[in-house]
């Protein structure tokens, strides 16, 4: 039996057609939360373009998200830390669907690694990739955004709200995509342009998640969440619908985090203080940058 704080299906609960003539452009959106956000959006009537580095897997999601939704998507290959291929995905939106209304800044990159064995290359790849690549989708879609008097919403974290072992780089990215979000919506405001980040928490079934306890999430730790179950991706991709939503037309420079209120009681991914201390015994959560 279901309880009050399961996920549920954005159809439940939003109109099926609130986003009909509306395109959304989607870093990150070939997979896991990011695809599911799309999904979602797709579902209420947007068409969407998603961007990615994988041309295979994108393709492969645009063909899933087309038949779940019935909605056209578009697979748009490119590196958000490349400029211009961002300007020519976008180019490529605005050919083919006409116009921007919502964009996602969701592309990402992380693991496991203390600072004593994090390369500058590596550091540096995650900087470019969250907090780079999300600025770089902000000036490749402004001026679309700024036509249409749409929204952003950054895919952040909770990491950098506290000390994090072992995710030094993807703190200091994920606190800069905050900032980022609350310049965007104070300087873009006037233009009728929202900004707001959404902050997941543990996720089940994606494979952030795995990659950052290296194992899937059991049913044993599920008293360590005040609502009594993990995060799922439908959880995101509800926080999206209503963001994106005419009902969140007052709500900007805010960060929306979903997370059960785990934040609150959230332990170390690893052993501590075992994982600091003596490093060594955990290389094979080492970075392959």
């Amino acid at each position: 039996m279901s309880s009050p704080h399961d996920a549920v299906d954005s159809r439940t609960v939003f109109k099926p057609d609130i986003f009909k003539g509306k395109v959304l452009f989607c870093t990150g959106g070939g997979s896991g939360i990011c695809k599911a956000m799309t999904e979602a959006m797709m579902h209420h009537g947007a068409n969407a373009v998603i961007v990615g580095r994988n041309r295979d897997r994108l393709e492969q999601a645009a063909k899933d998200l087309s038949k779940a939704t019935g909605q056209q998507c578009i697979p748009a290959q490119a590196d958000v830390r490349d400029p211009q291929s961002l300007k020519d995905a976008v180019a490529k939106t605005i050919v083919q669907l006409g116009r921007i209304d919502f964009v996602i800044c969701g592309a990402a990159g992380n693991f496991l690694a203390p600072i004593s064995a994090l390369s500058e290359n590596a550091f540096k790849t995650v900087i470019e990739i969250d907090t780079l690549g999300s600025f770089n989708t902000v000036k490749a879609t402004l001026s679309h955004v700024r036509a249409s008097k749409g929204s952003y919403i950054f895919v952040s974290a909770t990491l950098h709200y506290r000390g994090t072992p072992y995710q030094a780089h993807v703190s200091a990215a994920k606190a800069g995509i905050d900032a980022l979000s609350a310049v965007v919506a104070i300087e873009e405001g006037p233009h009728s342009v929202r900004s707001n980040v959404i902050a997941p928490g543990a996720t089940a079934g994606t494979q952030g998640q795995t990659r950052l306890t290296g194992r899937s999430m059991s049913d044993g730790t599920k008293k360590t969440f005040p609502t009594g179950r993990y995060g799922d991706v439908k959880d995101m991709a509800n926080a999206t619908v209503f963001l994106f939503s005419d009902a969140a037309s007052y709500i900007t420079g805010q960060v929306l985090v979903v997370d059960g209120a785990w934040e609150s009681l959230r332990p170390p991914f690893l052993p501590y203080p075992e994982s600091v201390v003596d490093p060594d015994s955990f290389n094979s959560l080492k970075p392959k940058l």
